[in-house]
């Protein structure tokens, strides 16, 4: 099937982060399209609103007429979608040309210069910088992204004039080997996701495969010290950067921090751009600033308009998302589900309001990543103030037996936390006394952003 042969399309797990900014991308080229959600979200209702038909009962009936033409009907799903999934079934069995999200997001973007950024950690709030950079100067660019850019408020950005695409690389089930980079960013290759990879070495060598996916002439910057060795093409250039490190050939200078500001000098081989300021004042965006303004200077934005863009940058919805921000009480929402972005998210926290007690709501993601990472969970947690561990979400897993929170929950050692349920969690923040809260994962604890500002607003005043 060539694109111009495509009229519509059906997406299976619509409400996924990374398959909206695809629906947005074929919507925006005229195309028809519908799918499938296992439940009902703001995303998808926004989706719906837009145009896109998605039913959320596992049933092959659901699928609208325009969508069983097999010759001009691409079917596009999420590998957290079982095999299984009956309407998944039907379109294999019908002989639809069925693809993975990453593989149809290769096709997209193999047509043009993709800026791929890969990582455990780190690589939407840098994505979203670099894009936002490369957006508001001449360069330009389009973007898919795995998170809302608020100055945006949107995943997908398109560009008539830029061939260059901003595209957030997922590690997952390998999906990033489907890609060719132009330029390459690695923010980090802390192991997860081993109920795929199995070991943290075969997770490694993932990351060494996609760097000899980049194409000569292109370059990889990678973070300094992460453990990877590239296993480049001739032709393609190699930089490393950091928070502070001087031996990397980006970093950041003359770090400032007061007021609830910081401001570092940005530090690049022939260049010292002095006071860049954070749009968002947290330490852990001083490394993801490098990074996305390395990419964007190789990419020839100008001094000036890194300066601008770094400092109007709004953020990325769930990445040390501030709520509410009064003196009597401070909200966050953060996306941290991997042990090492928690940790650097809690200290983050607690630098940013020395002083205050912080407390923490944590919802773990996956019986495997915390079977895995256990004892990282809490120590990361054991930095808190107070700490109320909810029950693990399961998204696309079976339970595992002996896998539960409390395998966390035992190992933190702070003596002011609690186990919760989903159920009782309002009520118990209703009772606390509460000065920093920050609301932590990836699975369905975002649904408690909008009621928890709202009490807390009503509460605090």
């Amino acid at each position: 099937m060539k694109p111009d042969e495509i009229k519509s399309l059906y997406f299976i797990g619509a409400g996924g982060i990374g398959m909206s900014a695809l629906i947005r991308y074929f919507l925006a080229k005229g195309k028809r399209v519908a799918g499938y959600d296992r439940t009902p979200s703001p995303l998808t209702a926004q989706l719906i609103a837009e145009g896109v038909a998605i039913c959320f009962e596992e049933d092959e009936t659901g699928i609208p007429e325009y969508c069983r033409d097999k010759n001009t009907t691409l079917v596009v799903y999420t590998p957290a979608v079982p095999d299984s999934h009956k309407e998944l079934t039907y379109f294999r069995n019908n002989g639809f040309r069925v693809l993975k999200r990453s593989q149809t997001l290769g096709l997209i973007t193999n047509a043009s210069r993709g800026l791929c950024i890969a990582g455990t950690h780190g690589k939407t709030t840098t994505s979203s910088m670099t894009a936002h950079i490369l957006k508001q100067s001449a360069v330009d660019c389009s973007a898919f992204l795995g998170g809302i850019l608020k100055n945006y408020d949107n995943n997908l950005m398109l560009s008539p004039r830029s061939d260059l695409t901003v595209i957030e690389a997922d590690e997952y089930d390998r999906s990033f080997h489907f890609l060719t980079p132009f330029m390459a960013v690695i923010t980090s290759a802390d192991p997860d996701h081993l109920d795929i990879y199995g070991d943290p070495q075969a997770y490694r060598e993932s990351f060494e495969k996609f760097t000899s996916l980049i194409r000569p002439g292109g370059a990889l910057i990678m973070k300094k010290g992460i453990g990877i060795t590239p296993a480049l093409q001739s032709g393609v250039r190699w930089y490393t950067y950091s928070a502070s490190d001087r031996t990397a050939d980006f970093y950041a200078g003359n770090i400032r921090t007061g007021n609830g500001e910081i401001f570092f000098d940005f530090v690049a081989p022939g260049l010292r751009l002095e006071n860049v300021q954070l749009g968002v004042p947290v330490r852990t965006n001083i490394e993801n600033g490098v990074a996305a303004m390395a990419l964007a200077w190789l990419n020839g934005v100008t001094a000036g308009e890194m300066l601008a863009a770094m400092k109007s940058f709004a953020g990325v919805q769930r990445r040390f998302d501030f709520q509410i921000r009064k003196d009597n009480i401070v909200y966050m929402d953060d996306y941290a589900h991997h042990p090492r972005e928690l940790q650097s998210s809690i200290l983050s926290v607690k630098e940013l309001y020395k002083g205050h007690k912080v407390t923490g709501v944590f919802q773990p993601h996956l019986y495997t990543r915390t079977r895995d990472f256990a004892d990282g969970f809490a120590s990361a947690l054991s930095l808190l103030d107070r700490l109320i561990l909810l029950d693990i979400y399961p998204a696309r897993e079976e339970p595992i037996p002996g896998v539960t929170a409390e395998m966390i929950f035992d190992r933190v050692t702070i003596p002011n936390k609690i186990r919760c349920t989903k159920e009782e969690l309002m009520d118990l923040l209703e009772k606390e006394e509460l000065d920093v809260l920050v609301t932590f994962g990836a699975g369905d604890i975002d649904r408690f952003v909008e009621p928890v500002k709202k009490m807390l607003n009503e509460k605090y005043g």
